[in-house]
């Protein structure tokens, strides 16, 4: 049920989860097995607890102790749903269950309390409780979604191989005389030529040694290169795929855009633009003191998705012709760099969360 405000007055009253729902079953997630607590909405009552393991039969033990414990409507809050509680989060929302995610427990709300699962799977169902069901996270969507996020986790984890093995041949060329020019950064070119080396009859045990290792090297930086270039590929399809026209917006290409797809994930998921913004991490906060006036972007939020914000604006200011010129004028008013690009951020935000909801309608 969606949000209901009602303008009595002058107040504001909100419809929260314990106004939607009878029943609330907070999980713990973890590798082997989840914890599950059964809590009454409306009067906080703890009704039960349980453990399960994560195997097929025990997911289908887990779904028949919460029907049992909430034979009424119910709203399931889940920590972890797109990782250690994909699995329970797919087959709840196949029965037709609701399904939220809700966050761990900062440690400052554990001191009094200690920790264990049982006490975690616990508050994540008093969280939820005390929520408006508006402000809860629903589960991101599956599908190509899930080719996404999948895609771009194997190319952090290429990129970051990448970026190691060129840093140690670059050391290893700085260190020994092996015929390269290694005192700038390697071009594509000399990679290579070290990848082609062969065996040279001419060399003794220590020069071969070290040039098979930096032959060894060059061939991985080759392959995790041609690797990449098909993960951009299969990730520029897939954004297409999903949403049409939307690496036509300046400055999205295929990552940025496979990083807000997967954190957008669909319409209706993000309740508006200001929540998209926060996600983001580029909703002002205030950052005043004496006569300096002057706000500051939130360092909370999906870092990802900030980082994107980031680039897009970043390429903005140097190939928009509109972005240089508000950026000329916000100079000119004596903002810095700085902050200017936190401003852009900010808009960037607000256009794509506006693109996305008339693209993915």
């Amino acid at each position: 049920m969606a949000e209901r405000d009602h303008f009595e007055e002058g107040w504001t009253t909100v419809t929260i989860v314990a106004d939607e729902f009878t029943h609330v079953i907070g999980v713990d997630t973890h590798a082997r097995t989840h914890t599950y607590a059964a809590v009454e909405a409306r009067t906080g009552e703890i009704l039960g607890t349980a453990v399960f393991p994560t195997s097929p039969a025990g997911l289908a033990r887990a779904r028949s102790w919460i029907n049992r414990r909430a034979p009424e409507s119910m709203l399931v809050a889940i920590e972890g749903t797109g990782s250690y509680g994909a699995t329970l989060t797919r087959a709840l929302q196949a029965e037709g269950i609701e399904v939220r995610e809700v966050k761990p427990p900062r440690r400052a709300t554990r001191s009094a309390h200690g920790k264990s699962d049982e006490i975690d799977a616990i508050a994540a169902a008093r969280t939820a409780i005390a929520s408006p069901l508006s402000e809860l996270s629903t589960p991101r969507a599956e599908g190509i979604r899930s080719a996404l996020r999948v895609l771009l986790v194997a190319r952090q984890a290429l990129d970051s191989r990448r970026t190691a093995d060129n840093n140690m041949l670059t050391a290893l060329l700085r260190s020994f005389s092996l015929g390269v020019d290694a005192r700038r950064p390697l071009t594509v070119s000399q990679v290579q030529t070290v990848g082609g080396w062969r065996e040279r009859c001419t060399d003794d045990s220590v020069i071969g040694t070290i040039r098979s290792e930096a032959k060894r090297l060059a061939t991985s930086i080759l392959a995790a290169t041609r690797q990449l270039d098909q993960n951009h590929a299969a990730l520029a399809h897939h954004v297409q795929e999903l949403a049409p026209g939307f690496l036509n917006i300046k400055g999205v290409g295929p990552v940025t855009g496979a990083i807000i797809l997967a954190a957008y994930s669909h319409r209706g998921r993000i309740r508006s633009e200001a929540a998209f913004a926060s996600l983001a991490g580029v909703a002002p906060l205030q950052a005043s003191s004496g006569n300096v006036v002057r706000h500051r972007l939130s360092r909370r939020g999906d870092r990802q998705l900030n980082r994107a914000m980031d680039i897009i604006a970043r390429t903005r200011m140097v190939s928009d012709a509109g972005t240089r010129a508000y950026v000329d004028r916000r100079t000119a008013e004596g903002k810095s760099r700085r902050e200017i690009r936190r401003c852009l951020k900010r808009y960037v935000a607000r256009q794509i969360f506006r693109q996305l909801n008339s693209l993915m309608g």
